[in-house]
């Protein structure tokens, strides 16, 4: 596996410790992003996958890793799931079964092994996933403390084009913002990255660190991270896969779409532009187009209130009497249920309070 740039000497320690009770300036957080390709429909060698870029990213002294989108469950480059307006093919429907194989549960037995990983390796954890929520499926982000607690989730909160065929919306429950010891982080994904009222939700959070798990590759991505760094004032983490077609199962299993006919299999599907921005906006890592790397940088946490001094969005910058900005943080659910017992108890709760006010009215 490439390393982008090289590690630093370190005093033998597996992790640095990082004293958040010194002056901030002095605080230095070891990053690390992971351009790599799943193991398409083999969700437990993606696991096994993931455990060896961890170790390796650890190893040279990560306190913090990054993983794609959709790294565990997959990214389905290509396919249309037979898909056009009033039809379906039984093959797409069947490329759907296996893609909901291989997607996750939350809580379930692959969050309990990514949790295990990152407390093994004593490091915070961003992984891509695709959950399963009964028969729906959401591209999501997981986080992981260095103490192996699954910390929560933030599903995609809008799905681009033809993603909103196999998956579905997040909503305002799942944008958090952790507090850890290495500052405060949080994450957005692929194109939800260009929504700005998304952006100013997390931002009033007070992100520090802002992880940006993508599918894009393309050069012009590195100018959208580079203004959310300016922006937020925070550092960007932006994780891509590298994939080749041969990652992906062969045809006639998995096609790609209009563009299958051309392609070998050592065709680039995906080329990565993985990359580390300060909140200044300096390229402290990356971008990478060669292949499967650890990019690799050291963010010193001091950058971000220098930046913030020159254009904080939610402080000084900001004229709340002008502009603002309502998040509806609850989740929304289709149906819920009352059960009869508590609609019974509400309703002599509510003959009660009926009678002690019929009481009051009567007392002298």
């Amino acid at each position: 596996m490439a390393l982008t740039p090289a590690p630093p000497v370190h005093d033998g320690s597996l992790v640095p410790e990082v004293d958040m009770g010194a002056e901030p300036s002095a605080a230095t957080v070891r990053a690390t992003v992971v351009q790599a390709s799943t193991v398409f429909y083999d969700t437990p060698a993606t696991l096994d996958k993931a455990e060896r870029l961890l170790a390796e990213a650890v190893g040279n002294g990560s306190q913090l890793v990054v993983f794609p989108e959709a790294f565990v469950g997959g990214y389905p480059r290509g396919s249309t799931f037979g898909v056009t307006i009033g039809n379906r093919t039984a093959k797409g429907k069947e490329d759907f079964r296996r893609y909901h194989a291989s997607a996750i549960d939350i809580p379930g037995p692959e969050v309990d092994r990514l949790a295990a990983m990152a407390g093994k390796y004593k490091v915070y954890l961003v992984m891509g996933v695709i959950e399963r929520d009964g028969y729906t499926l959401y591209c999501t982000v997981l986080y992981f403390d260095s103490q192996g607690g699954y910390l929560g989730k933030h599903r995609k909160l809008m799905p681009t084009a033809l993603e909103r065929i196999i998956w579905g919306f997040g909503d305002g429950s799942t944008i958090p913002v952790f507090s850890t010891p290495i500052g405060k982080i949080g994450a957005a994904i692929c194109w939800e990255n260009k929504m700005p009222l998304l952006r100013t939700a997390m931002y009033a959070k007070g992100i520090e660190i802002y992880c940006a798990p993508t599918a894009d590759a393309r050069p012009i991505w590195q100018s959208s991270m580079t203004h959310i760094a300016l922006e937020g004032g925070c550092f960007v983490l932006s994780a891509n896969q590298f994939c080749r077609r041969k990652d992906y199962p062969p045809p006639p299993e998995y096609v790609f779409s209009g563009t299958e006919e051309d392609l070998i299999p050592d065709s680039v599907i995906s080329a990565g532009g993985s990359v580390i921005i300060s909140p200044s906006g300096a390229v402290l890592a990356g971008p990478n187009y060669d292949g499967e790397a650890l990019i690799s940088a050291d963010l010193d946490l001091g950058e971000i209130a220098r930046a913030k001094f020159d254009f904080d969005v939610v402080g000084h910058y900001s004229r709340p009497e002008v502009l603002s900005l309502i998040v509806r943080d609850h989740p929304t659910k289709p149906v819920t249920f009352t059960s009869a017992s508590e609609e019974t108890e509400g309703a002599h709760n509510s003959h009660i309070n009926d009678n002690l006010s019929e009481l009051s009215i009567t007392l002298p």
